[in-house]
């Protein structure tokens, strides 16, 4: 019977220098063989999501942006952008509170590099990854294409109270650890996105598994029928998940296959 099966990025099939372990390849050479189809489910948005490096690996389709955004085999099957005036006002609002954030849709990334701290390399990396598809929020106002966005820093204890309390309610928030947030449209998770893929391709739910590792999968490793937290994960992963696999350069991935007969 054909599975379903739905992989994090970060932490889960890569570490953070975007290193894959062997065994973690051919743990998805051999799935691809049994004939299930292999999924990205991200945080990122889909222009975030290096094609080159991943999708040699065998996937089938990409869910990206928490939900937001799903394809199968190249064809983009749905997509749900924040409208221009709310992302406008969201942008405003932030500014007003002194953040650090990042605007991100299916097309590009805005950044307003002045807006993180002086000793933060992250901008520089990130318009290193991303090139041409890294643009300003300044300037860029009036054609901004985002479905979430990211607060990478915010020191106050109170300010972080009031961009939550003043999103809350339309936008989740995840916090990722220390001043990192996630905030995604409400109705929309790593769940949703699994869902709706499903729906359209006449997937069971019976038939589905997700891998994560962080606090923006436990949606997805909640709703699938079985599903699988990295042994070097956040403990909240490990909580929800069925089952808790070896850390990823322990062969985790590997080992759940195997555990799963997936492989």
């Amino acid at each position: 019977m054909r599975k379903a099966i739905f992989f994090d990025i970060d932490g889960t099939i890569w570490d953070k220098k975007q290193q894959i372990p062997d065994s973690t390849r051919e743990a998805f050479q051999q799935m691809k063989h049994q004939g299930h189809y292999l999924f990205i489910s991200s945080g990122r948005t889909r222009i975030f999501i290096p094609d080159q490096a991943l999708m040699p690996l065998g996937f089938d389709g990409i869910l990206a942006g928490c939900g937001t955004y799903g394809e199968f085999q190249g064809e983009v099957k749905f997509y749900h952008k924040i409208a221009l005036e709310e992302i406008q006002r969201i942008n405003d609002f932030l500014r007003s509170l002194g953040a650090a954030y990042i605007l991100e849709g299916r097309y590009f990334l805005y950044l307003d590099e002045e807006r993180f701290p002086k000793d933060s390399s992250f901008p520089q990396e990130l318009k290193r990854d991303m090139g041409e598809n890294m643009l300003r929020v300044t300037g860029n106002e009036d054609c901004l294409e985002v479905s979430k966005f990211c607060v990478n820093y915010l020191e106050d204890t109170k300010k972080q109270q009031e961009l939550e309390h003043v999103l809350e309610p339309g936008y989740t928030v995840i916090h990722r650890g220390g001043n990192f947030m996630e905030i995604v449209p409400k109705g929309f998770h790593k769940a949703t996105g699994i869902q709706e893929i499903c729906r359209i391709l006449g997937i069971a739910h019976e038939n589905t598994y997700s891998f994560g590792d962080s606090t923006n999968d436990l949606d997805m490793l909640e709703y699938t029928a079985h599903s699988v937290a990295m042994g070097d994960g956040m403990q909240q992963a490990k909580e929800v998940a069925e089952y808790v696999t070896a850390p990823l350069w322990e062969d985790g991935i590997y080992l759940a296959c195997k555990h799963y007969g997936l492989i």
